[in-house]
């Protein structure tokens, strides 16, 4: 594939959590590798010493020794209880995989084939070289014309994980996948569950419901509100108000015995006369809602909308 005669590396917004090269067949592209997520707004409580109120800290400790530095502590397995091997960071290094520096996509695949449970962290991802725009535009507008995803290995964070590849805005976005032995069998959780299908006559008027509330998926539209209840009350700690709170408990309710198809059906008819304009078959920007060709599959991990404002796909 050709590229223009540019040179020069891409500044980068912030430091590359992965720099590395994407390889489909014999193109190879340069490219960095960001977080996507944001975590600056977490809170973050420390551990306090009540009666001073100084902050807890911990030390790495041996029985018997004390006290230890950084400098003096080396990775080991243990093979037995109590037995260890000793492995060197350079030992590891010569383990290096070509994983490590390249994602080479295998294979391209729908996404929505790939189940929702496998999906891990997301990364941004961009050219680092002003040469391989070209060829990385290419690459993001195949993907998009096809409507598929890339699906290769990548070493990110000492491990080899699988990781699926797709257009997002004017770049891409890497999503790394957990193998299959990452994950517990649901058949556990589920197993008190009866087999039988539910009765014909509710699933249609939980179907009616959920036509009711359909609609796009606006993120933005959901706000964070334990984060907001967190902040109003540090902001009053930190004023000296005085925090009242509540000690006695709301009583937990019990397992109700109600009349499943009433409950539908009373459901229906009050999001009917309570709707919104919207709500009753109109996206918020005034289209009609699209029917749904079938009923949703919660397990599924749906691509995000390609006109998304934020840069979406």
């Amino acid at each position: 594939m050709a590229a223009k005669a540019r040179k020069g590396k891409i500044a980068a917004p912030s430091r590359p959590y992965w720099s590395g090269h994407i390889r489909m067949s014999l193109v190879s592209i340069p490219v960095n590798a960001f977080t996507a997520t944001d975590r600056a707004k977490d809170f973050h409580f420390h551990q306090l010493h009540k009666p001073t109120g100084k902050r807890v800290r911990y030390q790495k400790m041996v029985p018997g020794i004390g006290p230890i530095e950084n400098d003096e502590i080396v990775k080991g397995y243990e093979f037995e209880k109590g037995k260890y091997v000793v492995v060197e960071p350079d030992e590891l290094k010569a383990l290096r995989m070509e994983t490590a520096s390249n994602f080479t996509i295998e294979r391209f695949v729908d996404r929505d084939e790939i189940d929702s449970i496998f999906f891990d962290e997301p990364y941004f991802v961009a050219p680092s070289e002003e040469g391989a725009i070209d060829a990385f535009t290419v690459i993001r507008d195949a993907l998009k014309a096809k409507d598929v995803v890339g699906i290769g290995q990548i070493v990110l964070g000492g491990r080899e994980r699988i990781a699926a590849l797709q257009p997002f805005g004017k770049g891409m976005l890497l999503e790394t996948l957990r193998y299959p032995d990452d994950l517990k069998k649901a058949e556990t959780f589920f197993a008190a569950i009866e087999g039988d299908k539910a009765d014909k006559s509710q699933i249609e008027l939980a179907s009616q419901l959920i036509e009711q509330k359909a609609g796009a998926f606006e993120p933005d539209k959901f706000e964070d509100h334990y984060e907001d209840a967190v902040r109003a009350l540090l902001d009053k700690k930190m004023k000296g108000e005085k925090i009242v709170t509540n000690e006695e408990e709301e009583p937990r309710r019990g397992a109700e015995v109600i009349d499943l198809m009433e409950a539908l059906r009373r459901s229906v008819e009050r999001k009917g006369a309570d709707a919104k304009p919207s709500e009753r078959g109109s996206a918020p920007d005034g289209r009609p809602h699209r029917p749904t060709k079938r009923p949703a599959k919660p397990a599924r991990h749906r691509a995000p909308p390609r006109k998304k404002a934020a840069g979406g796909r």
